[in-house]
C-alpha cells in the first residue's frame, strides 16, 4: 500500500480540486491511503475535510495538529501515521503535478531507489515571486546542500525502510529536506514544471525563508564558524598591519595627534564583531539545548479514521 501524505496550512480554496486529484489517484493505485494533516490552520480546513472525507471514495486519515508546528512537522507527523509500505508527500496547493506520484510510486515499487525526489525543470510562477525563490535555492546549494537539485524538493517518495529511518531523526529547528540528502540510501530524481498556484497566496513568506535556511545552516553546516575564523584572522593581520603603520608614523614624526576617531572607529567595529560571534555561537548553542529538551515535533489534536465511501 502507498501512503500519501498531505500537510494542511491555509488551504481552503484548493481542497476541492485536491479532493478529486487525490481520487482520481486512487483509482489508479491499487491500496492508497491518504494522511492529510491539518497543521493548526486558522481557516476552515479541518472543517470541511472532516465533513468530506466521508464522502470520498478513497481510504484516508485526517490529523489535526495542536498548532502551526510547520509543514516539516506536519509531514512526519503524516509519515508516521501512516500504514504503507511505500510514502509520498504531495503539497496541497497542487503546484507539483499529482501525477508525479504514480511516477514515485512505480519507481518505488520497482526497486529502483529507496527515496525519490522531485525536481523542478522549470517554474510557471511569476518572475517576480520565482526569482526570490531561485536565489534562495542557489545560497541553499552553495553552502548547505551542495546535492540540491537547483529548484529546490517539495515533492518525494519513500519506502519504509527510509521512512523509519528518517523519523529517527528527532532535531528540532533543522531541515527535513537536508536530511533526505544526508541520510544517503538509493536516490533517484523526477523532474516535473511546476504549476502557477490557482487558489489562494502562498504561506511560505520571507520570514519562514530566512528562518529555514538558518536551521539549515546551523543544522547542516559550521560556514559561520569558518566566517567568523576567517574575519577574525584578517581582522588580526589588518590591526598588525595598522599598528606597524602608527609605529612607523611615530618614530618618523608623521603622527603628532593621537586619532581619537580611527580608535572609536576600531572599538566600534571590533565590538560590533563581538556580538556577531557571541550571537552565531549562541545559536548553536540555543539549538543544541533545544534538541535536549526531547520535546515532540508536533501534538496531534486529533486522528480520525475514513473508510472509503460506497457508491
Amino acid at each position: 500500500m502507498l501512503t500519501l501524505v498531505v500537510p494542511i496550512y491555509k488551504n481552503e480554496g484548493s481542497l476541492p480540486d485536491l479532493l478529486d486529484a487525490v481520487g482520481r489517484l486512487a483509482q489508479q493505485l491499487a491500496g492508497m491511503e491518504t494522511v492529510f494533516v491539518v497543521d493548526g490552520s486558522p481557516d476552515r480546513c479541518f472543517e470541511i475535510l472532516r465533513a468530506e472525507l466521508p464522502k470520498r471514495a478513497f481510504r484516508s486519515k485526517l490529523v489535526l495538529l495542536a498548532r502551526n508546528f510547520g509543514s516539516f512537522a506536519a509531514i512526519r507527523t503524516g509519515l508516521a501515521h501512516g500504514e504503507g509500505e511505500r510514502f509520498a508527500v504531495m503539497a496541497a496547493d497542487l503546484q507539483e503535478p499529482p501525477e508525479l506520484v504514480s511516477e514515485m510510486d512505480r519507481l518505488l515499487r520497482e526497486d529502483r531507489a529507496d527515496v525519490v525526489v522531485g525536481v523542478r525543470e522549470a517554474r510557471e510562477d511569476p518572475f517576480l515571486s520565482s526569482l526570490p525563490a531561485r536565489l534562495f535555492w542557489a545560497l541553499y546549494r552553495r553552502y548547505v546542500v551542495p546535492e540540491m537539485p537547483p529548484g529546490g524538493v517539495d515533492m518525494f517518495g519513500c519506502n519504509r525502510p527510509f521512512r523509519d529511518t528518517l523519523l529517527q531523526l528527532n532535531e528540532s529547528h533543522t531541515s527535513l529536506i537536508a536530511q533526505i540528502f544526508w541520510l544517503g540510501f538509493r536516490r533517484t530524481e523526477v523532474p516535473y514544471v511546476r504549476r502557477a498556484r490557482a487558489h489562494g497566496v502562498s504561506a511560505w513568506t520571507l520570514r519562514k525563508k530566512v528562518t529555514y535556511l538558518m536551521d539549515s545552516v546551523f543544522a547542516f553546516s559550521d560556514l559561520p564558524i569558518r566566517v567568523l575564523l576567517r574575519t577574525g584572522a584578517l581582522g588580526t593581520a589588518a590591526a598588525a598591519l595598522f599598528g606597524i603603520v602608527v609605529i612607523i608614523g611615530r618614530l618618523i614624526g608623521t603622527i603628532t595627534v593621537p586619532g581619537y576617531a580611527m580608535t572609536a572607529m576600531l572599538i566600534v567595529f571590533f565590538s560590533a564583531l563581538n556580538l556577531l560571534s557571541l550571537g552565531i555561537v549562541g545559536s548553536y548553542a540555543w539549538r543544541a539545548y533545544e534538541n535536549t529538551k526531547s520535546r515532540p515535533l508536533a501534538v496531534a489534536l486529533r486522528v480520525e479514521r475514513f473508510d472509503p465511501a460506497q457508491s
